[in-house]
């Protein structure tokens, strides 16, 4: 992943007209960012290599404050350190970006193997209602195309998000075509910089509920922000029963309002009607494998595969209304499956899963294809 990423600066700053900020801490396998970063200077890159995890992500959200491209790079356990301040990011509504390369846990777990470990961590593991966008990349090429999409997103409209990478990406390859910046999307800033008598910290954005992106220091428009209770408008601390119901459901409802900027879900096999396999993550490519080999058998198979998990695509209930069965396969106990049982509970989750710090391989995954096929 690192490899990749040494373009990042590009996309950000560049797009967005925004200096790049990292403030990490080593940890196995995500350190190679931090690495790679680090020769970027020249484009005006920020490294910064904290005494531990908290401070980290503490640098990097008083970077985004300052008006930085501000992100934090970790694995698992650092994760378990970061969720406070994650949850001090939602709450001050600040863009920053949490890239979690996983490895498989629980504690310091197999720091060299990889699993698709933390996703109930990213979606649901903090204090309170906190809720962030969660994305993940599903391969090396695709690295580059979420930590972009990771930046849009948290600028555009205003909110921490974490990208899920896994061990098994971090140490992968494929060839890719750099890309040239004009071929990449601006990236609207949603900031002031004039004075402005009707400004409010928390004015929002008719479509996004976005809160302008102030700099601190711009004439005339100090103002205040801080992990205590915002009052809707003014950001004065506010210990008010109707604001603060008001401000979680505001929260919640600017991370549902992603759903309306990102893509809808794709499906391979879209003719097919009995079972569809699902994945998410790193596995994109042996699950590819898998069932491209049986529908060229003719089996009654197609395949979806989720780099948007939170929220998901707006299409995803259309798109599993359309199959007898649903298979979702993942490197842990059943996550993705969790998740999609509480945000569509309205069908059935079958789960093949595997943890054993090793990837699927395409033969385990077609003998399962095809007993379900046959039942």
């Amino acid at each position: 992943m690192g490899n990749l990423l040494r373009h990042w600066p590009y996309g950000c700053s560049r797009e967005s007209r925004r200096k790049l900020f990292l403030g990490s801490y080593p940890i196995t396998p995500a350190t190679d960012i931090m690495q790679e970063l680090v020769r970027h200077k020249w484009a005006g890159v920020k490294v910064f290599q904290a005494e531990d995890e908290i401070a980290g992500i503490c640098s990097a959200i008083g970077a985004s404050f300052a008006g930085n491209i501000a992100v934090t790079t970790t694995s698992g356990p650092g994760m378990a350190l970061k969720t406070e301040a994650i949850g001090l990011a939602v709450m001050t509504e600040l863009p920053i970006i949490i890239v979690n390369v996983q490895r498989g846990g629980p504690s310091t777990g197999l720091p060299t193997k990889t699993e698709q470990s933390d996703l109930m961590q990213a979606v649901w593991g903090r204090n309170g209602e906190s809720p962030v966008v969660v994305l993940a990349a599903s391969g090396p090429g695709n690295c580059f195309d979420m930590a972009f999409e990771a930046v849009r997103i948290a600028v555009e409209h205003m909110t921490p998000v974490i990208l899920l990478s896994e061990s098994y990406i971090a140490n992968g390859a494929e060839p890719w075509l750099i890309k040239s910046t004009k071929e990449l999307p601006k990236i609207k800033i949603n900031t002031l910089s004039e004075p402005n008598p009707n400004w409010r910290p928390y004015n929002r954005d008719n479509d996004t509920l976005a809160r302008k992106w102030v700099v601190p220091g711009t004439a005339d428009l100090q103002h205040r922000i801080g992990g205590l209770e915002k009052d809707d408008c003014t950001g004065c601390v506010s210990h008010n029963p109707q604001n603060h119901e008001l401000m979680v459901q505001i929260r919640q409802e600017k991370v549902t309002r992603v759903a309306k900027d990102i893509p809808l879900q794709k499906v391979k096999g879209k003719e097919a009607t009995k079972l569809l396999v699902v994945g998410w993550g790193g596995q994109f490519g042996i699950l590819f494998g898998a069932v491209n080999d049986l529908q060229k058998e003719g089996k009654n198979i197609a395949f979806t595969h989720f780099n948007y998990i939170q929220p998901l695509p707006m299409n995803t209930a259309e798109i599993f209304a359309q199959y007898d069965k649903i298979l979702v396969c993942e490197l842990n106990n059943g996550q993705f499956a969790n998740y999609l049982r509480a945000v569509l509970p309205q069908f059935t989750y079958e789960q093949y899963n595997k943890i054993q710090g090793l990837p699927f391989k395409v033969a385990e995954l077609k003998e399962k294809f095809n007993q379900i096929l046959e039942s």
